[in-house]
């Protein structure tokens, strides 16, 4: 039987606490995006919608270069681009400086649907966390940066 000191009973409690927490977190998440993804266009699944919000992220960009940076199968970037393109929500534009490839962006649809869903999910999050101490605010994104970079 293995005897734990009272520090390393703290530590495991806290890191169960730690995993609950975070898991009631990213199933939120998953929800709010599925519940954003319908408002955005009524169509769109979840995992389209992410890909929609890193190209807005990071402009245009080759369908390469979206799998590079998710790390997602081939064939699922390009299905899921397929559909944002079907839904009018993408375009595809031929590439300045490459006039064989073709550089993926948001239509204009797709950039106004989604900056009105964006701008209300930020404005509902500032609701939640108004009574919050700024010094409260900047640790909790410190230590969200911190948690990002580890995992």
């Amino acid at each position: 039987m293995a005897v734990h000191t009272a520090g390393e009973d703290d530590r495991r409690r806290a890191g169960q606490d730690f995993e609950r927490e975070l898991s009631k977190l990213f199933g939120r998440a998953r929800s709010l995006s599925l519940s954003l993804a319908a408002r955005v266009h009524p169509d769109l699944d979840g995992a389209a919608y992410a890909l929609l919000l890193h190209i807005d992220d990071v402009g245009p960009a080759r369908a390469a270069d979206v799998v590079e940076r998710t790390g997602l199968d081939k064939s699922t970037v390009s299905r899921q681009l397929a559909r944002l393109v079907d839904l009018g929500l993408v375009e595809r534009v031929p590439d300045p400086s490459d006039g064989r490839a073709r550089l993926l962006r948001l239509s204009e649809s797709g950039a106004s649907r989604l900056e009105r869903v964006r701008d209300d999910r930020r404005r509902r999050l500032r609701e939640r966390v108004a009574e919050w101490p700024t010094e409260d605010l900047r640790e909790f994104a410190r230590l969200l940066a911190r948690l990002n970079d580890d995992l």
